[in-house]
C-alpha cells in the first residue's frame, strides 16, 4: 500500500513526548486495576444488604472474568485490524457502558451480567496494552515501560481500596463502581492525541508515520539508525507475511514453545492466589474479627504495598532479568502463605488482634513477593514473546486464558476458604504449593528475554535458538545480541 505525504504530516509535525506516550498507553492498566479491586468494598457491603451466598459472591466477583475473556478473545482479531490504540479506546467506551448500566439495576444476576459487560472492556484492554507498550518501547527499556501497565494495574487497584473506604460509611456501594468512568475518560482522551505503533503502521503501508513514531520514541537516533530500524521491522513483516492465518502460526514447530511459555506465565499469575486476596481480603480480614471499616482501611495499606513493590520491580526489571524476578516472587509468596496459613490454623481465634495482625503481615509480604516477581513481570513477557504477526493473536490468547484462571479462582475461593470446608487457612496452603510449582517452572522452563530487541527474539524463536532454560543473549562481535546470537543455556 503507497503511503502519501498527507497521512504522515500530522505525525511529522506533532512530536511526542515519550513520557506522555508511555503514561496513556498504560493508563488501561488503571480501568482493569480499579474494577479488579473495587468488588472488594462493594462485596463487605452487599453480603448483608443482599444476604449474599459464597456462590453468589463468587459469580459476581467471577463475571469480570468470564467477559474478561470474551473481550481478550476479540482483541487479537481486532487490533490487528483498526489497530492497537483504537482498540484500547473502544475497551474504555465499553467499560463506561458497563458500569452505567451496573449502577441503574438491582439484583446479584443482573450485576453478574452487566460485570461481564465491563469484563470485555477490561478483556480488550488488558490483552491490548503490552502489545501497545512493547511496541513503542526501546528494547533497553522495554521491560520498565512494559511494567508501567502492572505499575498502573496496582495504582488502579489502590484507588479502589481508598474509594471503597471513603465511601463505606455511606453504604455507597454504586459510588464505588461509577469511580471508574474517571480512568475510562481519561484514557479515551489521552489516546486521542498519541500514535499507533510504528510495528502496526508498517503492516498497513503507512511507512511515512510509523517513521515520524520511531523518531519520537527514539530521539537520540540517528537517520542511519532509524532506517535500519524501519528495515528491520519490514524484514520482520515480510517473513510474518507469508502465512495465511495468525491463530494457526501459534501451533507452528518454532513458535509453539512460546505458547506454553505464555501459558505458564499467565495460569501461574493467578494460581499463585493474588486475585483471591484482592478480592476478598476484607471479608477474611472481618471472618478473623476485624471490623468493617478496619479491614477496608487494610486493605488501603494492602495496595500501598503493592504499588511500592510495582515500582521497585519498575526498575529491577531490565537490571535483574525476567526469571530471576519470577522466582524470587515464587519464594517469597510461599514462604509468606505457609505461615499465613499457619496463623490462621493455630492461633486461639479468641485472640482475634493477634490472629488478624500476624495475618495481615503475612499477606503483606505476600503481595510484596507477587508485585515484585509475578505481577508486572508477566506481562512484560506476554507482550514481547511472540512474534509480530502473531503477536495479537497470541497476546490475546495468553490474556484469555489469564483471566480464565482469574475466574476460577475468584468463583472457587469463598467455597473453598468457607470454614465447611478447606478454610482461610487450609486455601493459603494449596496455594503456597502452587508457588512451589511455579518456583521449579522459572527455574527450568522459563526463557530469559532481557536486553533484546522484540526482532531478535522472534529471530532467535525461527532458528530454534531460545532456550527454554533461559539464560543471557549470547554477543556477537560488537558485544550487541546480532541476529545470530542465540540464548547459550545455564550451567
Amino acid at each position: 500500500m503507497a503511503n502519501t505525504a498527507s497521512s504522515a504530516a500530522p505525525a511529522a509535525r506533532r512530536p511526542v513526548n515519550r513520557a506522555t506516550l508511555y503514561t496513556f498507553g498504560a493508563f488501561g492498566g488503571i480501568l482493569f486495576g480499579y474494577d479488579l479491586g473495587v468488588i472488594a468494598g462493594v462485596l463487605v457491603l452487599l453480603a448483608k444488604q443482599w444476604s449474599l451466598t459464597a456462590f453468589q459472591k463468587g459469580a459476581i466477583t467471577a463475571s469480570l472474568s468470564v467477559g474478561a475473556m470474551v473481550g481478550a478473545l476479540l482483541a487479537g482479531r481486532l487490533c490487528n485490524r483498526i489497530g492497537r490504540r483504537l482498540t484500547i479506546m473502544a475497551a474504555a467506551v465499553v467499560v463506561i457502558i458497563g458500569t452505567i448500566a451496573c449502577v441503574t439495576v438491582g439484583g446479584w444476576q443482573v450485576m453478574m451480567l452487566t460485570r461481564g459487560v465491563i469484563g470485555i472492556g477490561i478483556g480488550l484492554s488488558s490483552a491490548t496494552v503490552p502489545t501497545y507498550l512493547a511496541e513503542l518501547a526501546p528494547a533497553r527499556v522495554r521491560g520498565a515501560l512494559g511494567s508501567l501497565n502492572q505499575l498502573f494495574i496496582v495504582t488502579g487497584i489502590l484507588i479502589a481500596f481508598l474509594v471503597d473506604y471513603a465511601l463505606s460509611s455511606h453504604n455507597n456501594w454504586k459510588g464505588m463502581f461509577l469511580g471508574a468512568l474517571i480512568p475510562a475518560v481519561i484514557l479515551i482522551v489521552g489516546l486521542l492525541v498519541l500514535p499507533e505503533t510504528p510495528r502496526w503502521l508498517l503492516s498497513q503501508g503507512r511507512d511515512a508515520e510509523a517513521r515520524a513514531v520511531l523518531a519520537a520514541t527514539l530521539p537520540a537516533a540517528s537517520e542511519a539508525e532509524l532506517d535500519a530500524e524501519v528495515q528491520d521491522i519490514r524484514d520482520i513483516i515480510r517473513r510474518d507475511t507469508e502465512g495465511r492465518d495468525r491463530w494457526r502460526d501459534l501451533w507452528q514447530p518454532w513458535v509453539r514453545p512460546m505458547v506454553l511459555v505464555a501459558m505458564v506465565l499467565a495460569i501461574g499469575q493467578q494460581f499463585s492466589g493474588v486475585n483471591a486476596i484482592n478480592a476478598y481480603f476484607p471479608t477474611m480480614l472481618k471472618s478473623l474479627g476485624f471490623a468493617t471499616r478496619t479491614a477496608l482501611l487494610s486493605a488501603v495499606l494492602l495496595g500501598v504495598v503493592k504499588f511500592l513493590f510495582t515500582v521497585w520491580e519498575l526498575f529491577m526489571v531490565d537490571r535483574w532479568g525476567r526469571r530471576p524476578l519470577l522466582m524470587t516472587g515464587a519464594a517469597v509468596m510461599t514462604v509468606a502463605l505457609f505461615f499465613a496459613g499457619l496463623v490462621i490454623k493455630e492461633v486461639n481465634p479468641s485472640h482475634k488482634g493477634m490472629l488478624g495482625t500476624l495475618t495481615l503481615l503475612f499477606l503483606i509480604i505476600y503481595l510484596a513477593g507477587y508485585e515484585l516477581g509475578w505481577g508486572a513481570t508477566v506481562w512484560v513477557m506476554i507482550g514481547e514473546i511472540f512474534p509480530l504477526r502473531s503477536r495479537a493473536a497470541g497476546t490475546g490468547l495468553a490474556t484469555t486464558i489469564l483471566w480464565a484462571a482469574t475466574g476460577l479462582v475468584t468463583a472457587v475461593f469463598p467455597t473453598m476458604s468457607d470454614k465447611k470446608n478447606l478454610g482461610i487457612g487450609g486455601a493459603m496452603w494449596v496455594f503456597a504449593g502452587i508457588n512451589i510449582v511455579l518456583l521449579l517452572l522459572a527455574r527450568f522452563y522459563i526463557p530469559e528475554t532481557k536486553g533484546r530487541s522484540l526482532e531478535q527474539i522472534e529471530r532467535d524463536l525461527r532458528g530454534g535458538k531460545l532456550s527454554a532454560n533461559g539464560a543471557e543473549p549470547a554477543t556477537g562481535a560488537t558485544g550487541e545480541p546480532g541476529e545470530e546470537a542465540g540464548l547459550v543455556s545455564e550451567t
